[in-house]
């Protein structure tokens, strides 16, 4: 039977992140599943695999609440097939943050800039007084990126707040758009740029991934490839879209 991996995020308060940590692991291992959670008191992160029922219904209880969590009913949700389990062995790990940047007023579960859909991304990056910034690391930039992306000159996300600092200026830059692979990390640097007193912060809802899957190649202003770790790099856009089919089988 094919495999089905599920990739998730959201950013919602986790009063106690151990205990809920021990509920999950039992439901993973009950249903089968591999893989790596990350949990702290900002929401869940991570990446899971098994068979197609025993996982779908595994998100399904994420979304509606397994207690002592939350319900994460906004998940950022990808779904994808593979022919054998990719991960080795079921972890669930408790961390001080669910996407490591060490800021502590960068907090996503108070507030994040504005979420543009794909489809309404290019009109937003092609306006004059709109600053656009890639909020990857430089590595991930060269591979390719929006047309008058700033890279920050980064190697992990954790120096973006220097960046900022040095950089940027809310008087000054009063629109900035960002983008990421997947969604997580321009999350947190909305909050963090809300935090700095930035008005107006927009950021491209699902990341390059949904854009990719939902932008047909022809209307798409992305130039290169899309650099993501785990092996994939451009990976084909027919298979980032697979949450409708998924939930079919």
């Amino acid at each position: 039977m094919p495999i089905l991996i599920a990739a998730l995020y959201q950013f919602r308060r986790v009063d106690d992140p151990h205990a809920f940590a021990a509920v999950l692991r039992n439901r993973a291992a009950e249903s089968g599943l591999r893989g790596t959670l990350i949990l702290a008191r900002e929401g869940i992160n991570g990446t899971i695999a098994g068979e197609p029922a025993p996982l779908r219904a595994f998100v399904a209880d994420l979304q509606a609440g397994i207690s002592p969590g939350p319900a994460f009913d906004a998940l950022t949700l990808k779904w994808a097939r593979t022919q054998a389990l990719p991960f080795g062995r079921m972890k669930v790990k408790v961390k001080p943050e669910i996407v490591t940047l060490g800021v502590p007023e960068a907090d996503p579960t108070l507030q994040v800039g504005h979420y543009i859909a794909p489809q309404d991304w290019d009109a937003l990056i092609a306006e004059p007084d709109v600053l656009l910034i890639d909020t990857r690391n430089s590595f991930e930039f060269k591979f390719g990126t929006f047309p008058g992306a700033v890279d920050p000159g980064t190697t992990t996300f954790r120096e973006f707040p220097a960046f900022v600092a040095s950089q940027l200026d809310p008087k000054q830059n009063t629109r900035v758009a960002m983008f990421c692979t997947g969604g997580i990390r321009c999350e947190k640097a909305s909050a963090l740029l809300l935090a700095h007193g930035f008005k107006e912060v927009y950021h491209l809802q699902g990341g390059i991934l949904a854009y990719l899957e939902k932008m047909p190649a022809e209307a798409r202003s992305w130039q290169g490839e899309c650099f993501v770790f785990d092996e994939r790099v451009a990976p084909d856009p027919a298979s980032l879209g697979l949450q409708d089919a998924a939930a079919q089988e």
